[in-house]
């Protein structure tokens, strides 16, 4: 029995808490975690947690915003009851999958503003605009480049026509007004300049659309998008959280957004354990990544087991933004009349798994199997992989799957409440978790 800890659980997957809670030989903690009639998160811990090591087990799964503004809420409440240490313990972190890059990496806005506008722009997805060449694709230019040099010499002669008094009786311009900060940065001065004569501030909110409307994405403009990492990152350290234990983030770079201490859990011990036990002749089978990123992860696991490796890769040629992106799936690896194991991290929709099932069986496997990490499988993803060609699918209990096997009979659920307790354990008493991570 562990001595001078608490453990408590959130609404996402009560049965994990309870599992890990069994094996540490603790109950779980009382606390009241409800919402109130307006849909605010009601939370209460009824256990003292004064100079206590506090385990909070929260997965990102269902309803990913409530829990974690409730888990926030949770290690925020304990640090206010003057808990000793608060641990976060996700399973599945929510928001891992949203890289932090500020816009894509192809370079293609990620609105559809201006197809619905009906404005029809000819450029693919590349982050520059075409060469110029005869016949191609021509831009509209430069705001103040020559193309409006015909319009400043109307105004030029305009201002020349002027009489010398004309300034006195003009009236006054604000110098951080709207159409100033227009005027002065594309390098006009304020007399005479049709964005001068604007009669609205930066504070006038009666005509915003005037000022909106006058920015058009260019071709190969990178569209801003917010940035989901850091602020997860820095919403649970604000909350007050010491230290995180989560499985297989899908990029491990996401442990650097953290200011506190991360511990990154690998589900590749279960799945190789699995793999020789469950899988017959898996000496002679091929270990397959559905996609380019997941290479690594895969790799690992064929050279762990000394086995074959394959990669599909997904080409995407350059098409119009207005039409609809389709992927070309190549094999690279030899997988006729053997035995595939498709390896991957996080099976959220099952698109890229399927496709990958079904390319396999294409090119002549016996039998597919398909091993996750973290099973979310929403939408139709369940009736997706009914439909496929993946003979059999094996997840974790990272986030709850009791309704998932009921309506999948292909689905196999991996228990990983064991390798948390170990690691609540190993973190509690000050030792080392690396243990966890030796598969032999």
């Amino acid at each position: 029995m562990v001595r001078n800890i608490v453990l408590l659980g959130g609404n996402s997957h009560p049965e994990l808490t309870d599992s890990i809670g069994n094996i540490l030989c603790i109950p779980p903690g009382n606390r009241i975690l409800s919402k109130f009639s307006g849909g605010e998160s009601r939370c209460e811990i009824k256990d003292s947690v004064r100079g206590k090591d506090v385990y909070i087990v929260q997965s990102g799964s269902g309803n990913v915003n409530d829990n974690l503004i409730d888990l926030c809420i949770m290690i925020s409440a304990c640090k206010t009851g003057s808990a000793k240490r608060v641990t976060a313990v996700v399973p599945l972190f929510p928001y891992s999958r949203q890289p932090d890059w500020p816009y894509n990496k192809a370079g293609a806005p990620l609105s559809r503003s201006t197809a619905e506008n009906g404005s029809k722009q000819d450029y693919t997805f590349e982050s520059v605009p075409a060469t110029p060449r005869p016949g191609g694709p021509k831009s509209s230019g430069l705001s103040n480049g020559v193309n409006t040099l015909a319009e400043k010499l109307a105004k030029n002669s305009i201002t020349q026509d002027k009489p010398d008094n004309a300034e006195y009786f003009s009236p006054s311009k604000r110098a951080d007004s709207a159409a100033s900060l227009t005027s002065h940065a594309r390098g006009h001065t304020a007399e005479g300049s049709v964005s001068s004569q604007r009669s609205f501030t930066t504070h006038d909110y009666e005509k915003p659309s005037n000022v909106i409307s006058a920015f058009h994405a260019k071709p190969g403009y990178k569209q801003w998008v917010a940035q989901a990492g850091t602020l997860v990152a820095d919403l649970l350290t604000c909350a007050g959280a010491d230290h995180i234990i989560t499985m297989d983030l899908h990029d491990p770079q996401y442990q650097g957004f953290f200011d506190i201490p991360v511990d990154n859990l690998y589900g590749k011990p279960l799945l190789q354990n699995y793999i020789r036990q469950h899988i017959p002749g898996y000496k002679d089978a091929v270990v397959v990544s559905p996609d380019a990123g997941g290479a690594k992860r895969a790799t690992a696991i064929a050279d762990s087991l000394d086995m074959d490796f394959a990669l599909i890769h997904k080409e995407r040629r350059p098409i119009k933004f207005t039409e609809q992106r389709n992927a070309s799936m190549m094999l690279v690896g030899e997988v006729a009349n053997r035995i595939c194991i498709l390896v991957d991290d996080l099976g959220d929709t099952a698109n890229t798994i399927t496709r990958a099932a079904k390319l396999l069986k294409r090119e002549g496997a016996v039998k597919v199997y398909a091993l996750l990490t973290h099973g979310v499988f929403s939408g139709d993803a369940i009736a997706r992989i009914n439909a496929s060609a993946i003979d059999k699918i094996l997840v974790t209990n990272s986030v709850p799957q009791t309704e998932h096997r009921r309506m999948c009979p292909k689905l196999e659920v991996l228990d990983i409440s064991a390798v948390f307790a170990e690691a609540i354990r190993r973190v509690h008493h000050g030792e080392s978790i690396s243990v966890l991570f030796q598969h032999n």
